[in-house]
């Protein structure tokens, strides 16, 4: 199991690159729960460098919820159901109006202001965004995809490894580990004789 010490550092490097541009969108929500998944990466990577299979067995349930959270941005981007990007500001906890970063720094995007907008609420501005590559939506929804590849890859991983140190703490007898390794205690010796003390 030593070989399989690192396998969750590329999740930690994803959600770290992951939470820097959810910072910079301002995406509050997001940031929350790469929050929580950073911690339980480290939890995972801690539990297999310490042989630890509860946390392991943590590390996999957190993952089931990071496989929803990831589905529900899919859903949310490609506007599911009664989902929509125009009305719903859940990424911000309905705080303010800013949206994925993507959106104005996607690659080959030209923003152009619109000056005095009657559309713009106060102390913000409008904007269009022209020429991108890949819309915002497609880099969340790839983001998000590919969090999930790497949660799937993790929980099968979580699960292998727990497994592996449980049958490894079995297959040690802690009462009578020495009896399998052929370990015998000293007898006494009988030339030494115990004589009463009368005093």
């Amino acid at each position: 199991a030593r070989g399989l010490i690192l396998r969750p550092v590329p999740a930690q490097v994803a959600a770290l690159q992951r939470q820097v541009f959810d910072f910079l969108g301002y995406q509050w929500a997001p940031i929350l729960a790469n929050f929580l998944h950073i911690m339980a990466v480290i939890l995972g990577i801690f539990g297999t460098v310490q042989y630890r299979s509860r946390y392991l067995i943590m590390y996999a349930v957190w993952l089931v919820l990071w496989v929803g959270w990831n589905a529900f941005i899919i859903c949310f981007y490609l506007e599911v159901g009664r989902l929509s990007q125009e009305r719903d500001f859940v990424m911000t906890f309905n705080t303010s109006l800013h949206r994925s970063w993507w959106m104005e720094n996607g690659p080959g995007c030209l923003v152009t202001p619109v000056l005095n907008s009657k559309l713009a609420p106060e102390d913000h501005h409008v904007i269009t965004v022209t020429g991108c590559l890949l819309d915002y939506q497609y880099i969340e929804v790839v983001s998000s995809a590919a969090q999930i590849f790497l949660a799937l890859f993790g929980f099968v991983y979580a699960c292998y490894v727990s497994k592996v140190f449980l049958e490894e703490e079995d297959s040690f007898d802690f009462i009578g580990g020495f009896d399998s390794y052929g370990y015998q205690a000293p007898q006494k010796t009988s030339h030494l004789q115990l004589q009463p003390l009368y005093t």
